[in-house]
């Protein structure tokens, strides 16, 4: 099982992750929603289209933009609707 760690915290878990481009992406009902805000943080990959942003907030620490997922992927993406990738110090282990 895949996990998503940060500031000593399982954010994250899952044994059906995405691999893209060497990321996991998670399901986004496997992250644990307590530890997550909403970021006004957008950008654009060519190929997976507008990725939109979360804040990772464990005992009082922030990690801005730290995790990111595509709300309305290209077709080439499609497999990572409704998925969360991390990056940020955000360890993963598998």
């Amino acid at each position: 099982m895949a996990k998503a760690i940060w500031n000593g915290q399982v954010i994250a878990e899952s044994d059906n992750t995405e691999i893209v481009e060497g990321n996991h992406y998670f399901p986004a009902d496997s992250i644990k929603r307590e530890f997550f805000t909403e970021s006004d943080t957008r950008s654009t990959c060519p190929w997976k289209g507008e990725a939109s942003y979360y804040n990772i907030v464990v005992d009082g620490k922030t990690n801005s933009d730290a995790g990111w997922y595509y709300p309305n992927p290209k077709p080439a993406a499609e497999n990572i609707i409704n998925f969360v990738a991390f990056w940020k110090d955000v360890e993963i282990t598998d």
